[in-house]
């Protein structure tokens, strides 16, 4: 699945721009931006670019995780990933509130 594949997506996507980290196992963590986010994944912008379609990485949004995801795919810099569980309601709504607020202080 492309970032161009939007008419299959499961879930609506909410635009956000907040730091993020990932890793790969036990590997060093790689700051990320993360670009988008769903329940049931999210799509950041990766300097290093190194993962690959099907790679198990967990990730942190803000302040909230490390959340386990499957890559899903690759273009360029931007990766797009799948949570292993989905976040719901309360969870998703405090990511954006907090990247609302942190907007407004911008």
């Amino acid at each position: 699945m492309g970032p161009d594949d939007r008419e299959i997506r499961r879930e609506d996507r909410h635009g956000i721009a907040v730091e993020g980290r990932y890793r790969t196992g036990t590997g060093v963590p790689k700051d990320v931006s993360v670009l988008d986010i769903s329940e049931g994944g999210c799509r950041f912008f990766d300097k290093f670019g190194r993962l690959s379609p099907g790679a198990q990485i967990t990730i942190r949004v803000g302040a909230i995780g490390p959340i386990a995801a499957t890559v899903r795919w690759c273009e360029g810099q931007v990766v797009g990933v799948e949570f292993e569980n989905p976040i719901y309601g309360p969870v998703l709504d405090h990511i954006r509130s907090q990247l609302a607020q942190g907007d407004q202080s911008t």
